[in-house]
Order: structure tokens, then C-alpha cells, then sequence
């Protein structure tokens, strides 16, 4: 690892005692490790030592950090007009990057929604697929169905939609709706649709589409959901029975989208378009919080003739400039620059340097698609172990469950990749030759 000078002083025992930490206990409370700068795909500890990210800051910072052209631009933005209300005001900012979007995805999503976060735009697709069958005279179509092991975020009716066994479900009890799940698919992603996926969609449909408003999926990867990537295949036949049985098709592109999958978005491996997208996480860089949920005019057009007559969804920092503004400049540098040779670039090398996992002990699967490299373990890992150990080879990547995984920035080098394969490689065969197998496997 590289050591770099810094006098920035992280304050831990306060951040131990006050801070909470995304799913950690404040009373057993996994490390911290401070970062004082970032720079390119390398972040910078207080302790002097520079870490290469293999994360993107989940998913997000696809093109690094301290990118010039979007610090320039936030920049620039901040020093006109930083925040305003959206109600009864519009800005530029707002309408270059919808405009944006609008380019970007199928041609059927014409709308627009500005969210402030990725759970909060799949809050709004769920309340957009409610009223619009409001619109169509149809208010008994209320219920969301979904596929077990997925991931939509952490508020309320977001949860609704997560993994029942595995997510949060269950723990909040009667506060959280329940939804219709159906199994995730088990066609691999290069594979054809096998018949038991093909069935299960069919019997799903045929006995809940009187009361199903829509159908929300992640598109050819599942990422909360053990990073699991399925056949296009699958999805067409999802886009296909929605189009039979009058049911919405929501596809939460929040991980997926602006190139990770290899494709723009994830739902052209499938060649479809969704009713209803949600996108989020590197629509800034990962600069600054700001997601979107686009619809088509039909759907737009059903809300609009629902009993409210009106979208009914609102929030203080809805089409914040400043974010607008660094997501303009972060979807131009996709569209002007050469993110698929990149990603390309990266999934070859991902699965060159992480073929040989496959045959240590302990290691149940390796896969690799777009710019995400996984190595499945066999049994649950010790994320406080495993990653002091990243830490020491001096790169950032943060396990969990069973998962060791990469979805690194679309700028990283080939050398820089290297050493975060390398950690992999050496981190899963530790745990696969380790006479101490306990320190590295966690029974919580």
C-alpha cells in the first residue's frame, strides 16, 4: 500500500459512540476506517495509507473520484443556484439532465420524475403504478408482485418489495404490506429460460393478475440478492405476460444502470422497455444523492385521469440544481466517452485473474458480468476480518454474507484492477488454507 501525508484527525471514539453505520449495532459496532480524500480510484486514510476502490462507493463513482469535469460543474452550479423548491419553479439544470435521460432510455419513457434518493424512486414507481389503475377505473389493482432475493431499498414500501426470508421484510411485521413473491430465477444469464422459471411465471400470473398493479425487478443481476445475474431470456418473458395480463413492468435500474451490466441499461440485454425505471446511484458520479423514476405517457396519462388528478408525490429536495448539474456532466461523460470499451475491458480481466478461484476449497461459485467480479463462498464470511485484510493489501472492498465482490470504477487500471483481484484471489485462498478456518467465517 502507498502511504500519503495528511493531517486530518478522525475522531472514532465519537463516531463509536453517536454515529450509526449502515446495518451495524451501536453496541457491537464493526471497525471504521477514516478517509480524509479520494482521488481518481484510490481513496486516502487518515493513517496515511491509499486504498484502490474496489466498490465505486456502491456502485456509484463509475468514474472516480475528484473527476475535474464534474467538480467544475457542481462547482459552477453552486455558486448561482445550489437548492430551490420544485413546486411552481423549474431551472435548467432539471431539464438538461431529464433531457438526458429521456436520450439515454427506451423511447417509450418520456417522464421524468426527480428523486432524491434510489429507495425514494422506487417509493414513487410503486405510488405511479397505484394511481394509474386508479386512472384506468381499476383501484382493486393494488398489489406489487416480485421475484424472492431481490433488494429495493430500506424505506417502508421499498421493503415491501425486498427478499421476505432474507431482507427486512418480515422484522417490521404488519407496518410493511405484503406483496406477492414469486422464486427468482434460476436461468443463468447464458443460458435459455428453463421450463421451471417459465412455469413459475405463468402460474404467478394466471392466478394473481386481477389484483397485481405491477411487476418490480431488478433486470438481468440481483445485487442485495447474492449478486445473482439471470438469463435475458427471463426477462422477456416477464415483459411478455405483463403485456398479456395488464400488469405493469417496473424495472429498478438503481445498481444496474449507465453501463455496469456491459449494456447502457440492463434491460437491453433483453431488448424491452420497462413502463415504469427507476435509476439512481451513478446518475451524479456518486457526487451527490439524486435518482429518477421514468414513465411513458400511458402511464403518465392514467395518473393524470386517477381521482387526484395529480402525481401525489413531493419532496424539499426534489430537482435539487446542484445535484442536476453534476448528473448533466456524469451522463455527458458517458455519452462522449468510451465507458463500454471500459467495461468490456474490465469483465475480460475480471474473468481472467478470478478463473483459478473456483477450485480452492470453500469457494462455491465465481461470476462475472459487465463490470462486477464475484467469488461465492460456501459459507458466510466475517466482514470485519475479511475486510481488515483488504485493508492490508491496500485496497477497499467490503464483503458480505457469502459474497466477495468488485464492482470497481469504469476509469480503473489494468495494474490497479490487478491488485484488487490479487486481494480476492489471496483473501478466498486464506480462507480456503486457513488451519483456523473460525476467524474467517462468521456464524452471526
Amino acid at each position: 500500500m502507498t502511504l500519503s501525508n495528511t493531517n486530518t484527525t478522525i475522531d472514532y471514539t465519537f463516531d463509536q459512540q453517536h454515529i450509526w453505520h449502515p446495518y451495524t449495532s451501536m453496541t457491537q459496532s464493526l471497525p471504521v476506517y477514516g478517509v480524509v480524500s479520494a482521488q481518481g480510484c484510490e481513496l486516502t486514510l487518515d493513517s496515511g495509507e491509499v486504498l484502490i476502490d474496489g466498490t465505486s462507493s456502491w456502485w456509484s463513482c463509475v468514474h472516480g473520484y475528484s473527476h475535474p469535469t464534474i467538480l467544475a460543474a457542481m462547482q459552477q452550479q453552486l455558486s448561482s443556484l445550489s437548492h430551490v423548491m420544485f413546486g411552481g419553479i423549474t431551472h435548467q439544470p432539471a431539464i438538461e439532465v431529464s433531457k438526458r435521460l429521456v436520450q439515454m432510455t427506451s423511447a417509450n419513457l418520456t417522464k421524468v420524475f426527480l428523486a432524491d434518493s434510489g429507495s425514494i424512486s422506487v417509493e414513487v414507481a410503486l405510488k405511479m403504478a397505484l394511481q394509474y389503475w386508479q386512472g384506468l377505473n381499476k383501484p382493486q389493482k393494488q398489489r406489487i408482485m416480485t421475484v424472492k432475493s431481490g433488494y429495493h431499498g430500506d424505506t417502508f414500501a421499498a421493503m415491501s418489495v425486498c427478499d421476505p426470508d432474507g431482507g427486512m421484510h418480515t422484522m417490521f411485521g404488519n407496518n410493511v404490506t405484503k406483496q406477492v413473491f414469486i422464486p427468482a430465477p434460476t436461468s443463468k444469464f447464458n443460458e435459455a429460460l428453463n421450463q421451471t422459471d417459465s412455469d413459475a411465471l405463468e402460474y404467478a400470473f394466471s392466478q394473481h393478475h386481477q389484483d397485481i398493479a405491477a411487476v418490480i425487478i431488478e433486470p438481468i443481476m440481483q445485487g442485495a440478492g447474492a449478486m445473482r445475474f439471470y438469463s435475458p431470456a427471463y426477462l422477456a418473458k416477464l415483459r411478455a405476460l405483463c403485456d398479456e395480463y395488464q400488469v405493469l413492468l417496473i424495472l429498478d435500474e438503481i445498481a444496474t444502470g449507465f453501463g455496469r451490466t456491459g449494456t447502457c441499461f440492463a434491460y437491453e440485454h433483453a431488448n424491452i422497455e420497462a413502463d415504469i425505471l427507476c435509476v439512481g446511484k451513478a446518475l451524479t458520479g456518486g457526487y451527490i444523492s439524486l435518482a429518477a423514476t421514468l414513465c411513458s405517457d400511458e402511464v403518465a396519462n392514467g395518473i393524470s385521469d386517477s381521482p387526484a388528478g395529480v402525481f401525489m408525490h413531493d419532496s424539499t429536495f426534489m430537482g435539487n440544481p446542484l445535484a442536476c448539474a453534476a448528473a448533466t456532466a456524469s451522463l455527458d461523460l458517458l455519452l462522449q466517452g468510451d465507458w463500454k470499451q471500459q467495461v468490456n475491458a474490465i469483465e475480460a480481466q475480471l474473468k481472467q485473474e478470478l478463473a483459478s478461484v473456483i477450485d480452492l476449497a470453500q469457494v462455491n461459485d465465481v461470476r462475472v458480468l459487465g463490470a462486477v467480479g464475484v467469488i461465492e463462498m460456501i459459507n458466510s464470511v466475517n466482514t470485519a476480518q475479511l475486510q481488515q485484510a483488504f485493508v492490508d493489501l491496500g485496497v477497499w472492498v467490503r464483503p458480505f454474507n457469502k459474497y466477495i465482490y468488485i464492482m470497481p470504477p469504469y476509469t480503473i487500471s489494468a495494474a490497479q484492477l490487478t491488485q484488487l483481484t490479487s486481494a480476492m484471489v489471496s483473501v478466498a485462498g486464506s480462507i480456503a488454507n486457513s488451519g483456523n478456518k473460525q476467524q474467517f467465517i462468521s456464524h452471526g
